[in-house]
């Protein structure tokens, strides 16, 4: 008599198996990843450094919740409108809005595959036929028809994870894409503001420029009108004068191209083509920085760059791509099933009788893949050690980026402020050498290099302003603030978004008047005339 045989458990036995090969979770693994082969995911450690370079510098502050609404900090109500609408209107961040859209679809079609797989209703007529040859009298055909309906199932069941990883992995791209929109969105406020407070500097430089040629040209009026008078004003002074008007004059080109630049970018950021929108920004100053900046710690880059968000949880879904590929290396486990109805005349379809059926389990064991299986669980881990060090790099540059603003916005005060005694001081001079050159007491060359050195200080100057304004906006954008503000209920965009630009902007609420006073221009010196001058032919006359 045989010996009677045990059914074994094909589970253990396949993990058992395939757990002396290279690349395969063993059972106890199996267990506690939550019956899923491959490896769980655990968040990598980043280098960040301890604290900022500058976090010793007393303008530096850990206000946190500055960071994200940083704009409003230049209490500038025409920047804070442009916000609104590049926040309202950008196409490129509409587009980072259907990526998540995408990506939220795209987790829900994963979720199904958790179910029957397969799943589908039936149904069909047919009508057959055969011939026959009866007492050899000829071929005579028969037909008989046959009714169909029904309904068949296929269920793959995930005792490998290969469908849950597959739907944290879904999860994972959705947390990414909606990362994505956030850093879309930083860049955008940041390029608003940047972009803005390039139209300032512009606009404060074009107008110290065409203070100048205003000054200068009446002292090139001043030299003509006394060599027409006979005085001792030779045209070599008048020849350099004209110099320096010319001069000064040809830097106010290049000022009003980079000046439309911005304002074409500015058209592109609020979703609109490039038009006029001079009427709307109108004339300002240079907005005007806070003397502190909001930072926070360097950890803190974890969790609020949205670029680093994005790089740890793709890493997160390329990790769940390791146990999805490493589950195609165990047999897969599916029940199947049909259920319906067959009869050859359509009234007797539906009867008891004509029921049938059939249902049972299958499985499919890929085996002879000649390594294409284990090679692709070696690419899948390959592309996570890329993701991972693509990671750590993200970090890296956060950093940078962060110190980089700081440093400027801090050095840049300080050249603010010593350039603004300069220009005091320079503006000084030119007064003074003006009334020495009518008196005669200097030459012309001497009255040239000050008023020159004054043009040089004030167009500095703007620059460095503009300068302050630009670290701290860099700063700002390096920490990843701003996304907030699709959190925000109070900054959120009314339902109806103009498709252009208003021709003014409203006025800003009470408590939020600009407090940015406008940098004083070049104040001409009164530039004297012949008949003003104790020693002209008017005054002999």
């Amino acid at each position: 008599m045989l010996p009677k045989l045990t059914k074994p458990c094909i589970l253990p036995f396949c993990l058992i198996l395939l757990s002396t090969f290279p690349g395969c979770t063993s059972f106890r693994d199996y267990v506690r990843n939550g019956f899923k082969v491959g490896p769980n995911y655990c968040p990598p450690q980043a280098e960040v450094a301890e604290d900022w370079l500058d976090a010793a510098d007393l303008r530096t502050s850990d206000d946190k919740e500055l960071i994200g609404h940083w704009w409003t900090v230049f209490n500038d109500a025409k920047l804070n409108q442009l916000v609104n609408i590049a926040y309202r209107q950008n196409l490129s961040l509409r587009e980072a809005g259907c990526r998540v859209l995408q990506a939220r679809a795209q987790l829900a079609i994963t979720s199904g595959y958790l179910w029957p797989q397969q799943q589908g209703a039936f149904g069909d007529y047919r009508r057959s036929g055969s011939a026959v040859d009866p007492d050899q009298a000829g071929l005579v055909s028969r037909f008989r028809d046959s009714w169909d309906f029904g309904f068949n199932l296929g269920w793959e069941l995930d005792f490998w994870g290969r469908f849950r990883r597959a739907i944290a992995a879904a999860e994972a791209d959705l947390e990414a894409s909606v990362a994505y929109y956030d850093a879309v969105l930083v860049t955008l406020l940041g390029d608003v503001a940047e972009n803005y407070l390039r139209v300032r500097t512009d606009q404060e430089r074009i107008k110290l420029l065409t203070a100048s040629v205003q000054l200068q040209r009446g002292v090139l009026n001043f030299i003509e009108n006394r060599l027409q008078a006979g005085f001792r004003v030779t045209e070599l002074d008048r020849d350099q004068a004209l110099s320096n008007l010319r001069q000064t004059e040809a830097a106010i080109p290049p000022l009003k191209i980079e000046l439309r630049q911005a304002q074409n970018r500015l058209c592109i950021l609020l979703g609109m083509p490039p038009s006029d929108i001079q009427a709307l920004l109108g004339e300002g100053p240079i907005p005007k920085s806070p003397p502190e900046v909001a930072l926070g710690i360097p950890a803190d880059l974890l969790r609020r760059r949205p670029d680093v968000r994005r790089a740890e949880r793709m890493l997160a879904a390329q990790a769940e791509q390791i146990g999805i590929a490493e589950a195609d290396l165990y047999p897969a486990f599916s029940i199947s099933g049909t259920l319906g109805y067959q009869a050859r005349n359509f009234p007797d379809l539906f009867r008891e009788s004509s029921f049938n059926g059939s249902v049972g389990p299958s499985f499919q064991w890929n085996l002879l893949n000649y390594g294409r299986i284990l090679n692709n669980v070696r690419l899948q881990e390959a592309g996570f050690q890329e993701l991972l060090y693509t990671y750590q790099n993200t970090v890296l540059q956060a950093n940078e980026e962060v110190e980089n603003g700081l440093v400027t916005f801090l050095q840049a005060q300080r050249r603010t402020k010593l350039l603004d005694e300069s220009v005091a001081a320079a503006r000084s001079a030119v007064k003074i050498v003006i009334t020495q050159y009518e008196e005669g007491a200097v030459d012309f060359n001497r009255y040239a290099t000050i008023e020159q050195n004054l043009v040089t200080q004030q167009d500095q100057l703007a620059q460095a302003q503009g300068q302050i304004a630009q670290g701290l906006i860099a700063v700002y954008r390096a920490l990843g603030g701003g996304w907030e503000l699709r959190l925000s209920e109070e900054e959120a965009p009314p339902p109806a978004a103009p498709t252009e630009m208003p021709e003014e902007l409203p006025a800003p609420p009470a408590g939020e008047e600009e407090s940015n006073e406008a940098t004083p221009a070049l104040e001409s010196p009164a530039v004297p005339q012949p008949e003003e001058t104790p020693h002209s032919p008017a005054d002999a006359s």
